[in-house]
Order: structure tokens, then C-alpha cells, then sequence
């Protein structure tokens, strides 16, 4: 082999790896794009996420109210303990 030959051959392998690293970065790009959102269905749903928290907090909030309730009761009702002093 001559040394033309060998430049027209290492010439060519780099351009071959440049076309190839170029197809594999398009074809990373194609399957890297998010797919497209629609907003307003989002949105929508973001606020129906909120408000079903706000509905949980509140129903909490009931039972913690109903729990301290019973609590009172039964302290309330619960006998005196006469303390040994």
C-alpha cells in the first residue's frame, strides 16, 4: 500500500464514524422527543387531585374531632382513682 492509499483509507474511516455517530444522534433524538401534553386535560386533573385532598383533609380532620370527643367521654366517665398519699 502506498501512502495516498492509507490517507484515502483513514479519510474515508473517519468520515464513515462521523456519519455513523450523526445517524445514531438522529435516531436518539427521535425517540428522546416528549411525547406532546395536552394542558388543559392537566390542569384538569391537577385540580381534581387538589380538591380531592381538600375533601380527604376535611374528613380527617372529622375523626380526629369525633376521636378527641370519645376520648373526653370516656375520661369523663371513667371512675376516680382514690391517690395513695
Amino acid at each position: 500500500m502506498s501512502l495516498s492509499e492509507v490517507e484515502i483509507l483513514v479519510v474515508g474511516l473517519v468520515a464513515l464514524a462521523a456519519m455513523t455517530m450523526r445517524w445514531y444522534a438522529r435516531q436518539g433524538s427521535r425517540r428522546a422527543a416528549p411525547p406532546a401534553v395536552d394542558l388543559q386535560r392537566l390542569e384538569e386533573r391537577l385540580a381534581r387531585i387538589e380538591q380531592a385532598i381538600d375533601t380527604m383533609a376535611i374528613e380527617t380532620e372529622r375523626i380526629s374531632e369525633a376521636q378527641r370527643f370519645a376520648a373526653k367521654l370516656l375520661h369523663e366517665r371513667a371512675p376516680a382513682r382514690k391517690e395513695d398519699g
